[in-house]
C-alpha cells in the first residue's frame, strides 16, 4: 500500500494543538454558534470515549491509504459524521482539492498560522483516483478539523448535514 497522507495534530510524540493563533488565523475562526456544535459533538472532539486515536484507511483497489492521528477523530467519525454513501466520491474529491490547497498554504506559512495545527503538507494529487474510502475519511477529517479547531479551509461553512 502506498500511503499518501499522514495527519497528526495532537498528543503523540509531544505534538500538541495550541489555542494560540496569530492575527491572520483569527480572521478565519468560526464560533461554536456559527457551526451549531452540539454537546455530543464536543464530547466526540474530546476523544474521552474513543476506542483509539488512530484511523487507518486503505483502498485495496487503488493501493492508497490515509492515517489520521488526532484524539477524538475516531469517536467523531463514528458518532457525528454522515455515514458512508451520503456524499458522492466526486463531491468529496472537489472539496478535498480545495481543503488540501488551503491546508498546504497554511503549513507553508507557520508565522501566520498555528504550526501545531498545520505541521506537514498533504500530498494529495487531484489526478489520482484514491477511491471512495480514502476520500471519505479525508473529507470528514477536514470537517472535523475545521469544526474542532474553528478553522476555515475553504469558502464553505463546514456543516455535517
Amino acid at each position: 500500500m502506498r500511503c499518501f497522507l499522514v495527519i497528526c495534530t495532537a498528543l503523540l510524540m509531544n505534538w500538541s494543538c495550541s489555542t494560540v493563533k496569530s492575527s491572520a488565523a483569527k480572521e478565519t475562526d468560526f464560533t461554536a454558534e456559527e457551526l451549531n456544535i452540539t454537546t455530543n459533538e464536543e464530547n466526540a472532539f474530546s476523544g474521552r470515549n474513543a476506542k483509539g486515536d488512530t484511523v487507518t484507511i486503505s483502498d485495496q483497489e487503488t493501493e492508497y491509504g490515509i492515517i489520521i492521528i488526532d484524539p477524538g477523530y475516531y469517536s467523531w467519525l463514528h458518532s457525528i459524521a454522515m455515514p458512508e454513501g451520503y456524499y458522492s466520491q466526486e463531491f468529496m474529491e472537489a472539496r478535498n482539492r480545495i481543503y488540501v490547497i488551503n491546508w498546504n498554504q497554511r503549513a507553508q506559512n507557520p508565522f501566520a498560522y498555528d504550526p501545531s495545527l498545520y505541521e506537514m503538507r498533504i500530498n494529495y494529487d487531484p489526478n489520482i483516483d484514491y477511491g471512495y474510502q480514502v476520500n471519505y475519511k479525508l473529507y470528514n477529517y477536514f470537517l472535523y478539523f475545521q469544526r474542532k479547531y474553528r478553522q476555515r479551509l475553504g469558502p464553505y461553512l463546514p456543516r455535517i448535514r
